[in-house]
């Protein structure tokens, strides 16, 4: 290991003691992409570059981890954690040699491993990212970049990329479970790709980064109770647990009629899952995601957001987004039974948006909606959970019915075509058995909303004869009532 350093470029020239002097580097973080396959060792070099006019003293570069790092470093040819008065002259540079030793078949190894380089430079600090694959995974990285027009990048590669990582059949790309998915950028399911990710899989996504699934691709998440597929961010120390807004969000375009997602856990993003025709009425006219048994959880922005697509849910528990659980915007068709929307959210920010948000036109028209709700709760902390933004026309009405629900909100529910059999309240909650930790489960003595008993209720109910929890909904039925929300109360 040694420094590269033009010792004949140094000149006398005088130090500089400019506070707004700094080194620059060759590139913002230092990423180890090697997947080791035994106790690993890989090397890499950042140049620091000292572009000002006179000779730059850097006072001390630390190793923020000390000896406890996964990271070694050599500048100026020696091994250490810290680093005393490196000078570099003017227009000039100094290579740094990092390497990392891991093992990443020890599952207890967190699955990234970070670090950092801090550079004292005229009492000013700059820091530099290490950042190592902690254990043996997937590892999805960005192969591809779309320019906006405003010179941002999206990253992005297509799910056939990682070649290991899948088994084809035809166009589904069956996913491996045997180890952990590592997402970095965006995952794309291209044109006619079907995407198949089996139960116990485990996914975890980067900021900013998420899994999309373009025009006429298709998705299918196959969890199972007690194997649900886990989607949330990379980062799994104590203090990431509960912190919304760590990966962007699941993707969906136009279309695809058979996009399937059962026995999700989705939590700790931007939105949850995002499923759109991005033109409404017009662009291959179709566009359907069937969604069941699936919580989502702790989204910075919205659980479900819908923009003029076909969804069809059940038995999902959307909880605790700092906007709405569920947004549609510009209609659509959309059919929820025997699922729980409840907004208590608690963090920093107060929350302003009702639990769930329904819209059916745009700038220029009114659209066709269909809306349904059977056997739902919509709760939490606000008096109105329940935001109808709805206009018609002269051809266009909305049309849309709760049956069977209980519903937080202040708002009238007389009008028996759009609301069967609800309970309401402005001022009351359901009790649930630990909403901090998002177990919507209501509290055993929560029997008024256990006596929805009709024909419509039934009907809804067959539809999911067993809850999240596989119990059987037939035994209240044969008891006089049913249970609303994704849980049963036995």
């Amino acid at each position: 290991m040694f420094v590269l350093f033009d010792i004949s470029s140094c000149k006398k020239d005088k130090i500089s003691n400019d506070s707004k002097a700094r080194v620059q580097f060759s590139q913002d973080s230092v990423l180890f992409d090697t997947v080791f396959t035994s106790i690993g060792s890989s090397t890499r070099n950042i140049r620091v570059r000292n572009k000002n006019s006179q000779r730059i003293n850097i006072s001390s570069i630390n190793l923020r981890g000390g000896s406890g790092s996964s990271f070694i470093v050599n500048v100026d040819g020696l091994k250490g954690t810290q680093f005393q008065n490196i000078e570099i002259a003017a227009n000039d540079s100094l290579f740094i040699f990092i390497q990392v030793r891991i093992n990443p078949n020890n599952a207890s190894s967190p699955l990234i491993v970070e670090d950092a380089l801090d550079f004292v430079v005229n009492g000013q600090t700059q820091s530099l990212v290490l950042e190592a694959w902690g254990q043996d995974a997937y590892y999805h990285v960005p192969t591809n970049a779309f320019k906006y027009k405003d010179g941002t990048y999206f990253p992005y590669s297509i799910v056939d990329t990682l070649k290991n990582s899948y088994t084809r059949v035809g166009n589904n790309f069956i996913w491996k479970n045997d180890k952990p998915h590592v997402i970095y950028g965006y995952l794309a399911v291209d044109s006619l790709q079907n995407l198949i990710i089996p139960a116990g899989t485990k996914v975890y996504l980067n900021y900013k980064a998420g899994i999309w699934i373009y025009n006429c691709g298709s998705i299918k998440v196959k969890g199972e109770k007690d194997k649900e597929v886990i989607f949330q961010g990379a980062r799994l120390e104590k203090d990431y647990a509960d912190e919304p807004g760590q990966w962007d969000r699941i993707w969906i375009n136009e279309g695809s009629d058979d996009n399937e997602i059962d026995y999700a856990i989705i939590k700790n993003a931007f939105i949850g899952v995002q499923a759109e025709l991005f033109y409404p009425g017009n662009f291959y006219g179709k566009g359907t995601l069937k969604i069941t048994n699936t919580k989502i959880q702790n989204m910075s922005k919205w659980g479900i957001y819908g923009l003029a697509y076909k969804i069809n849910g059940g038995n999902n528990v959307v909880s605790n987004c700092q906007e709405s659980c569920l947004n549609i915007l510009f209609g659509g068709s959309y059919r929820f039974y025997h699922c729980t929307f409840a907004n208590f959210w608690n963090k920093d920010k107060a929350r302003d948006k009702s639990t769930i948000s329904l819209n059916n036109y745009t700038d220029v028209q009114v659209l066709q909606d269909t809306f349904y709700f059977g056997n739902c709760i919509i709760d939490g902390k606000l008096n109105n959970e329940l935001n109808l933004d709805f206009k018609s026309d002269a051809t266009v009405k909305p049309v849309y019915s709760f049956n069977n629900c209980w519903i937080k909100t202040n708002i009238s529910t007389s009008a028996t075509a759009n609301y069967l059999n609800v309970q309401t309240s402005s001022t009351d909650n359901i009790q649930y058995k630990d909403i901090d930790h998002y177990i919507f489960e209501p509290d055993s003595k929560e029997q008024r909303i256990k006596k929805f008993a009709n024909a419509i209720a039934e009907k809804d109910a067959a539809r999911f004869p067993f809850d999240i929890k596989m119990q059987s909904r037939y035994t209240t039925i044969a008891s006089g009532g049913i249970t609303v929300g994704a849980y049963e109360i036995p």
